[in-house]
């Protein structure tokens, strides 16, 4: 028969593993959601980048255009 003070030890060994176990588990969600929140912001990051770039790219074809014409008058100008 196994004697009540290793029942007792082992339900306590078994306890504390437990926690330990329950412990680990939450740092790693912890770690987990830590990732995701940066992997969230640096698709944020990309995206306003991306946007910034469109703007730009927006603000030169406008000036182009307003070049364009300014070049298409003169020329008009200039023949009559």
């Amino acid at each position: 028969m196994i004697p009540v003070a290793d029942v007792t030890a082992r339900r306590e060994q078994a306890t504390e593993l437990q926690i330990q176990n329950r412990t680990l588990e939450m740092n790693l969600l912890q770690e987990s959601l830590a990732r995701a929140h940066m992997q969230e912001r640096l698709r944020e990051a990309e995206h306003q980048r991306v946007g910034v770039r469109v703007a730009r790219a927006d603000r030169l074809r406008r000036k182009a255009e307003r070049a364009s014409l300014r070049a298409r008058r003169a020329l008009a100008a200039a023949l009559m």
